[in-house]
């Protein structure tokens, strides 16, 4: 304060102080957080990371006009990015609503039995793979390992040429978003061979009398499994990489701090923790709904969360709807590559 500093005496005394008053604050948070998903709607762990992240969205809004409205008497193409990245926004949070709704249904048709005078089977019913099965959880892992290099040497304080270079490298160089796309990758892999059991849910089919029309019970359907989640996982590793470089390539092409709170809007783990959490809580306030004969948000009850694992409602992202999603993408790399052509 005043110039001066805010810890006059940096103690172990006052290092062990600060340690307990955050412990004592995370245990508070987690909590409050507890009992708001006993006693309300939604994890309330979830919603409170989410009411943390909105909370600096006026801040950036302020920021965002101040910077886009400047000089725009004397330039009216600063106004036109403020449209473009409004745009840009809207279309980003469709895209990743869509990609994290995103499901290969997998038809499971089960056998009919005959016990007593009842009959049962018969039915038709489907397994949802999700596309972005993982979440956000490989750019929650990606982040925190490809940080922690810098932090070592930040603590060490070393001062060599090769430490600054490497910190630079790690922090925001090429060599950030190639380990970022490659853990991405890895963890999404990871991710699912840990929680997606095939074989499991092979055995489980086989014992109450389903089968996927084509497949063999037993472990031809283990394999199908398997072989069906790779795929989607590749393309959700590839959906997660987007997001995580979207952006630092937005505040390149915008002429924007990378350290902005505007641009954590606009992809990384932000983005993903607000559509992820907003999408569980519109999900159960409608089951709530429906159980009281009321319909729900969406075409009647038909909304899905990220954590839904076997449902009759719902239909993945139709191909119209990724063909206007690719188109909207040209468009806006096309007016992009304009306003980066006329600044230069």
């Amino acid at each position: 304060l005043n110039g001066g500093s805010l810890v006059p005496v940096f103690s172990v005394a006052w290092q062990s102080m600060a340690l307990m008053v955050i412990v004592a604050g995370t245990m508070l948070l987690m909590w409050i957080g507890d009992q708001m998903t006993e006693r309300g709607i939604g994890n309330g762990v979830s919603i409170i990371i989410m009411v943390n992240i909105i909370s600096a969205l006026p801040g950036a809004l302020v920021l965002a006009w101040k910077m886009f409205t400047t000089g725009a008497e004397a330039n009216p193409f600063i106004a036109l990015k403020l449209v473009f990245m409004i745009a840009f926004l809207v279309f980003v949070i469709a895209a990743v609503i869509s990609i994290t709704q995103a499901q290969r249904r997998i038809t499971v048709q089960y056998a009919k039995r005959v016990v007593g005078k009842k009959q049962f089977g018969g039915q038709t019913q489907y397994l949802p793979l999700k596309v972005n099965y993982s979440g956000v959880m490989p750019i929650i892992f990606v982040s925190a390992v490809i940080t922690l290099p810098g932090i070592i040497l930040q603590m060490i304080g070393s001062t060599a040429s090769w430490s600054q270079k490497l910190q630079y490298a790690v922090g925001q160089g090429w060599l950030y978003y190639t380990l970022g796309a490659l853990g991405i990758f890895f963890f999404s892999y990871f991710w699912v061979a840990t929680m997606f059991n095939p074989s499991q849910i092979a055995e489980d089919l086989k014992r109450n009398g389903g089968y996927i029309p084509g497949v063999r019970p037993g472990k031809p359907t283990g394999e199908f499994l398997d072989f069906t989640m790779t795929r989607l996982t590749f393309a959700g590793a590839i959906f997660l990489t987007i997001v995580f470089v979207l952006p630092s390539g937005l505040g390149w092409m915008m002429n924007i701090d990378k350290a902005s709170p505007i641009l954590q809007f606009f992809g990384g783990t932000s983005l993903l923790i607000l559509v992820g959490v907003v999408l569980d809580v519109m999900r159960q306030v409608e089951t709530h709904l429906l159980q009281r004969h009321y319909d729900g948000f969406l075409r009647k009850g038909k909304l899905k969360g990220r954590y839904d694992r076997l449902q009759q409602g719902g239909n993945a992202a139709s191909s119209s709807l990724l063909i206007f999603l690719w188109v909207v993408i040209a468009i806006l790399a096309i007016s992009g590559a304009a306003i980066w052509i006329a600044q230069s």
